[in-house]
């Protein structure tokens, strides 16, 4: 079995169970392969989650740091990023799923994931949303606040089973068009946080 396949069911099952509940006994039979292999290869069964991480979160950074470079402006950027990550967490549910678990715990997998992605996001980021605070196009928050409004519905768009039940004739929504699903939920969270201004508006109609 290739290397991202072992990973990408590593990946399946972690977010499906969290980590505590994802034993070795059972990677063993998701993986098709011996007990031991997780221990030979990788060292332990924490090592293979971080690596697990690792595969999932492969140059999401350098995709939205592509996202805020090529804005024109302050709001660009910010409306560019949080496209971007919505689009990226909507096809990644899994990764989605399992970001969403360990931030409600504080244990070391939460500092790697802290140190690997949500620090590096925030501080490519934050000197937008403090420009934005700024010229007072954006309400004053505290750091945390402002990281749940961009991320949170991000986050929710692992919820397939919720979704199913609240909207039957769209059902199965891991069928749908995860693009556009991404597309809907950004610009609702954005008209909220950074309305278009009548300037704006003229310049994305040409």
């Amino acid at each position: 079995m290739e290397e991202s396949e072992i990973l990408r069911r590593g990946l399946d099952a972690f977010a499906e169970l969290g980590y505590a509940a994802t034993t070795m006994r059972e990677l063993a039979r998701r993986l098709e392969v011996s007990h031991n292999f997780i221990n030979d290869r990788y060292g332990s069964k924490e090592k293979f989650w971080r690596a697990v991480v690792d595969f999932a979160l492969l140059d999401v950074q350098s995709e939205l740091d592509h996202r805020m470079a090529v804005g024109r402006d302050d709001g660009e950027r910010l409306r560019n990023v949080i496209v971007q990550l919505y689009r990226l967490s909507a096809k990644a549910s899994a990764m989605n799923r399992l970001m969403s678990d360990e931030s409600t715990r504080d244990s070391s997998r939460l500092d790697y994931l802290h140190q690997r992605f949500i620090k590096p996001f925030w501080d490519s980021i934050e000197p937008t949303i403090s420009s934005l605070i700024a010229a007072g196009r954006i309400p004053d928050a505290p750091t945390h606040i402002w990281y749940f409004a961009v991320t949170g519905p991000a986050l929710a768009l692992a919820q397939d089973p919720i979704a199913d039940r609240l909207n039957p004739a769209a059902s199965p929504m891991a069928e749908q068009d995860r693009n556009g699903m991404a597309d809907a939920l950004s610009s609702l969270v954005l008209q909220g946080l950074l309305p278009l201004s009548r300037g704006d508006a003229t310049d994305r109609n040409g």
